[in-house]
């Protein structure tokens, strides 16, 4: 029996076509189906068209109806794939980890550097490694590139042009495409803790700030003027923030006691943050930060959005990023 796989497109460089103004998504679903040579035989495609947009255009209300698209189909088939824009992709795979908690198919996000149209395109390749990973069986949310399938909430875009565009931060990869098919390794895909219940709820009011030397700490009480209930702060190396002259913790400590929620990550791609170490990061503990550990800067922000989404309550939303979900983070013993 045929497995069948939906493909949802959403626009982004793969079905893009070239404008006076540029780029654009413009080919239907049916002209990618069409461009698409035989996938497997044991498997049967569907294609519809969800929207066509370039992914720079992609905003938190696009991935709750995305969600909720995947959860009223994902019953009728084997697996989903996401056709997504380069740009923004790990953001929706990351937050779709976090709406789509223990899915029981795979749901796979790709796209390309190039549109399918062009002669030398990665489409067809990522399309290939993305179908067959839907038909895999093995379920949660990924990424599918360049030959590798990475986990949704640990991958990043980290080239702008190269085909090998995403990387898996912080986490192996879960599988590959050789010459000998699809391998995945099991032992780095995380099992389902429970039912699958769509959980579409989020807030879009959280502000990603990146340190540098010499920032005002004064940015803190104006975004909380501005209605922002939650802050991801990209810090130096393991997270520290500076506290001399330009106390920039005490801010985060007065925000903090005025009801906003404060998470810290490290400005570095690689092996997380650790407020522990250095004198600068207890006292930001001190101050009742919330710790990103080792999560992407995608993921952090999304799974803030989420987070604050389920709860009002400080100490849930503590235990919430205390928590390892989906494999978006290695939680130090």
């Amino acid at each position: 029996m045929k497995k069948k796989i939906l493909i949802l497109n959403t626009g982004g460089t793969l079905s893009s076509v070239e404008s006076e103004e540029g780029l654009v998504p413009g080919l239907s679903s049916q002209k990618i189906l069409g461009k698409m040579h035989m996938v497997a035989e044991d498997i049967e495609v569907e294609m519809k068209d969800y929207s066509s947009v370039d992914s720079a255009n992609i905003f938190p209300e696009d991935w709750a109806k995305l969600a909720k698209v995947i959860a009223d189909e994902y019953e009728k088939y084997q697996g989903i794939v996401v056709i997504h824009g380069t740009d923004t992709l790990a953001y929706t795979s990351s937050m779709l980890t976090f709406m789509l908690q223990n899915i029981p198919i795979p749901v796979v996000v790709t796209g390309s550097q190039l549109s399918i149209s062009h002669p030398v395109a990665d489409a067809m390749e990522n399309c290939r490694c993305a179908i067959h990973m839907a038909a895999s069986g093995y379920p949660g949310v990924f990424v599918a590139f360049n030959r590798k399938v990475i986990l949704g909430c640990r991958a990043s875009k980290v080239r702008t042009v190269s085909f090998d565009a995403f990387e898996s931060i912080n986490y192996p990869n879960v599988g590959e495409i050789s010459s000998l098919g699809l391998h995945i390794d099991e032992n780095q895909i995380p099992s389902r803790k429970g039912i699958f219940r769509p959980q579409m709820n989020y807030s879009e009011k959280v502000f990603m700030l990146k340190l540098y030397p010499g920032i005002d700490p004064g940015i803190l009480g104006f975004l909380q003027q501005q209605g922002y209930r939650g802050v991801y702060i990209e810090g130096f190396g393991l997270g520290g923030m500076p506290f001399l002259h330009q106390n920039f913790i005490a801010s985060v400590e007065k925000v903090i006691k005025q009801g906003m929620v404060v998470l810290v990550g490290s400005q570095c791609r690689y092996e997380g943050s650790n407020l522990s170490v250095y004198e600068t990061g207890r006292k930001a503990l001190k101050g009742g930060v919330f710790q990103a550990y080792d999560m992407t800067a995608e993921t952090a922000v999304t799974k803030f959005m989420w987070v604050l989404g389920q709860s009002q309550n400080h100490h849930e939303m503590e235990e919430y990023f205390l928590m390892d979900l989906a494999g978006e983070v290695s939680i130090p013993k």
